[in-house]
């Protein structure tokens, strides 16, 4: 697992591909956030995590699982909450439309509203990695847990995202050259088409220090 998981928290950037005037859903709303990972020795409780972060004035928050302990830290506390579909899950959500619709239900539907769940980022940089029939089932990952938002009601409430890094690009320098791998680009498209079409936003981990270092 990358080494970025290891850390409690980092800065994500969200790239909107639509016009936030037009959002009924105010998940993504460009101002600043945090990943949040719990993969690392000594880290604080998810209580004592919400409140550090109301005490520093962030509200926009990526975990990358639907951790049911954090889930209910954060209820009532206002802070806006990306939840994750581990990559794990993927495959099997692309095959089992009434899975996604469970998966949903427990770990969205369950805690809203007092939890304010605004996203769902179905598996975490898919692309560029070197699980192929990951990169297959990545599409049919975000219908179903779409479909599944949908027919409960909350499509206008919870977005779906998914999280690329920068391995999908081909080439990243100068920015002005920056293209998409071409082995990427049908599914890439093909999912992006799903979000644009719903107004969506795509999330892209940028993390200049390693590839600085790199």
């Amino acid at each position: 697992m990358k080494s970025h998981h290891h850390q409690l928290m980092f800065m994500f950037l969200v790239i909107f591909a639509q016009k936030i005037e037009l959002l009924t859903a105010k998940a993504f709303t460009g101002t600043y956030g945090i990943n949040y990972g719990r993969i690392a020795d000594n880290i604080p409780s998810p209580d004592e995590v919400a409140t550090l972060l109301r005490a520093a004035k962030i509200k926009n928050v990526r975990i990358y699982d639907a951790d049911h302990s954090v889930l209910e830290a954060f209820s009532g506390t206002g802070l806006q909450l990306v939840v994750g579909l581990p990559n794990g899950l993927v495959k099997e959500m692309s095959a089992n439309a009434s899975h996604a619709m469970t998966w949903v239900k427990e770990n969205v539907q369950a805690f809203l509203p007092k939890t304010s769940i605004c996203g769902i980022a179905v598996g975490n940089e898919i692309l560029g990695g070197g699980d192929y029939e990951l990169w297959e089932a990545l599409l049919g990952a975000v219908k179903n847990i779409y479909n599944a938002l949908d027919k409960l009601g909350l499509a206008g409430v919870v977005q779906i995202t998914t999280s690329h890094s920068q391995a999908v690009f081909a080439n990243s320098y100068p920015p002005i050259f920056l293209y998409i791998q071409r082995e990427c680009c049908s599914i890439h498209e093909a999912t992006l088409r799903v979000l644009l079409t719903n107004w969506f936003s795509v999330l892209l981990e940028c993390l200049p220090f390693p590839s600085l270092h790199e």
